[in-house]
């Protein structure tokens, strides 16, 4: 499928997705050096207590591993790593396990599996729920990393980790051959680390999913909160599936089309904003309340739960050079963010230096 570069999307400022933007800013607290304009999008956020104590467990182990496996979800590669392993894990042997390929777009799993391939000490496969022999792959490839470890002289020992419900825990289970872990289709179900012995020799140490203290790419938060990685309390249910609703038009349209056949005027996904088609697709799909009014809210965890289970079909929400942008633009926004912090910080100690001493 081919992926075109797209423009940043003009976001709505009236009817019902610019109602739902006002009603966010009005709980959001204003400071000099936060991010101000219509064009701002919501900030998604979650970072609870036990992913800080997984963030310190993490820089610790990875002193005693000889590779990093990092489970990302194929849906979305870019948004599901880790930017902090980078910093924890400095140069260890690192293999990408792009999940749920199955859900995801063939031709885009391949790209990112490239992509990341061209990264030094580095390799990617793709697995699905359907993989027979998940142990072995991630064994071969682990060894081909390290090639030296592996004996019962010297073990493999190897660090597996990801964002939450990114399937970890399934399929670890379908590598040890017995419910070995708690899996559970909602984020933040393993809190503690484990280990497992996959064959003699080769050690798996388990750690709880984490995501990072801030989400810098505003488009990552909304594919993270799409797939259902994070914790449901965090987002919007309808600002999630308004994002992804513009993105399928410009990238899925026939999957959209197939799915909801909003066929009531010709070209009517192109036409259509995305609020006002989510409001034909919850007329379609009986998402309605009391007068015949239309139940966003239904309409958008439908939208969300089609896309989590496929029905859609399988959809990649970036691809790498999209995610490659996004990224750029949220350092350069998180940079003057910060500068701005620093500012505002020193003129409050230059004003607080200012103030004249009172005697009493």
């Amino acid at each position: 499928m081919p992926t075109p570069a797209i423009a940043p999307r003009q976001r709505d400022t009236t009817g019902f997705q610019g109602m739902f933007r006002a009603r966010l800013a009005a709980f959001a607290p204003a400071t000099p050096f936060a991010p101000t304009g219509e064009n701002t999008p919501m900030a998604i956020q979650w970072f609870p207590g036990h992913m800080h104590l997984t963030r310190n467990a993490l820089a610790e182990r990875a002193k005693s591993v000889d590779v990093v496996i990092e489970m990302v979800d194929a849906r979305l590669p870019g948004s599901s790593a880790n930017p902090m392993l980078r910093e924890l894990l400095q140069q260890k042997p690192s293999l990408k396990v792009l999940n749920k390929s199955d859900l995801a777009d063939p031709e885009r799993t391949r790209a990112w599996q490239q992509w990341y391939e061209q990264k030094d000490n580095t390799r990617a496969i793709a697995l699905d729920s359907h993989h027979t022999a998940p142990a072995r792959a991630l064994i071969d490839a682990c060894l081909a990393l390290r090639p030296t470890r592996g004996s019962m002289d010297k073990p493999m020992r190897v660090l597996i980790c990801g964002i939450p419900n990114v399937g970890k825990s399934t399929l670890i289970n379908t590598m040890v051959g017995k419910r070995a872990a708690k899996a559970a289709n909602e984020p933040g179900v393993t809190r503690t680390e484990q280990r497992y012995t996959l064959q003699d020799g080769f050690y798996l140490f388990d750690t709880p999913g984490v995501l990072w203290p801030r989400i810098i790419v505003a488009q990552s938060g909304y594919n993270l909160a799409a797939a259902g990685s994070i914790g449901r309390n965090a987002f919007d249910d309808e600002l999630v599936a308004l994002e992804l609703l513009a993105y399928l038009q410009q990238h899925y349209r026939p999957e959209l089309h197939h799915r909801y056949a909003i066929t009531d005027e010709a070209d009517a996904l192109q036409t259509l904003p995305d609020h006002e088609l989510l409001q034909a697709i919850g007329r379609k799909r009986g998402a309605l309340l009391p007068g015949g009014r239309i139940n966003t809210q239904k309409a958008a965890e439908l939208v969300l739960q089609d896309f989590r289970s496929a029905t859609l079909g399988r959809i990649t929400l970036e691809t790498p050079e999209e995610f490659e942008n996004w990224l750029l633009t949220g350092e350069k926004l998180d940079a003057e963010r910060q500068l701005r912090k620093e500012e505002y910080q020193q003129e409050r100690q230059q004003k607080y230096q200012r103030r004249p001493n009172k005697r009493r």
